[in-house]
């Protein structure tokens, strides 16, 4: 069994090493909004549980059994945040921090009746996968509006940024899961892009762009 703090460290790894060799200290303090001292005192905890492995001056890296426990952890919070918006009547925008909360529950069974319940989802309300009980989870291709080509359109199948004031935005603008959308235009000088959408066209600003994937249609 791991603490809450354990746990957050381990799925904050995970996400920053992905196609990393190593993840720097600093990198983790960063996301984390903490001191680098009080990440190396606790990249050596994990260490010493041979669920990271710790390179001083260098970085770290999960371990097989730390890996494990990431995608475990972030299956949880990914169920949740579904069983929150079909059961509960969440919207997308109010999940996150919830499932924050939720994803530390040890209870192995809890979590496989969950998934259960919810007869096995693929993917989160933000088109996040979801890992299996094994750990293994489908991955779709999917490209940000702003490396598409002028005149490419998609499906909306995931969000990079999951904050509130994001996702509310996008409810604005009546864009979800599921939206056509073409890029009519990106702008050379900002990366700003005109957007078709099902019901309207759209100015939006390169972090927006960024932060839409879409499942290209061909």
């Amino acid at each position: 069994m791991h603490s809450v703090s354990e746990e957050n460290y381990i799925k904050t790894i995970y996400h920053l090493q992905d196609g990393k060799n190593l993840v720097s200290t600093n990198d983790i303090a960063g996301r984390m909004n903490t001191k680098a001292s009080s990440v190396t005192d606790m990249l050596k905890k994990l260490a010493d549980k041979n669920l990271a492995e710790y390179i001083p001056y260098k970085g770290t890296r999960l371990t097989q059994n730390g890996i494990n426990c990431a995608t475990q952890i972030i299956r949880k919070h990914r169920l949740w945040e579904v069983f929150l918006v079909e059961k509960l009547d969440f919207s997308w925008d109010e999940v996150h921090e919830v499932a924050e909360q939720l994803e530390h529950i040890q209870s192995r069974k809890l979590i496989d009746e969950l998934d259960k319940l919810l007869d096995y989802p693929k993917y989160d309300p933000h088109g996040d996968p979801i890992p299996d009980a094994q750990g293994n989870y489908e991955k779709t291709a999917k490209t940000a509006i702003s490396k598409l080509q002028k005149g490419q359109s998609g499906v909306l199948a995931g969000v990079h940024d999951t904050s509130t004031r994001f996702l509310q935005y996008l409810d604005k603008h009546q864009i979800e899961l599921g939206t056509q959308i073409q890029l009519i235009d990106l702008e050379a000088f900002d990366g700003s892009c005109l957007i078709k959408t099902d019901s309207k066209e759209l100015h939006i600003s390169k972090t927006i762009a960024d932060n839409l994937y879409l499942k290209i249609l061909k």
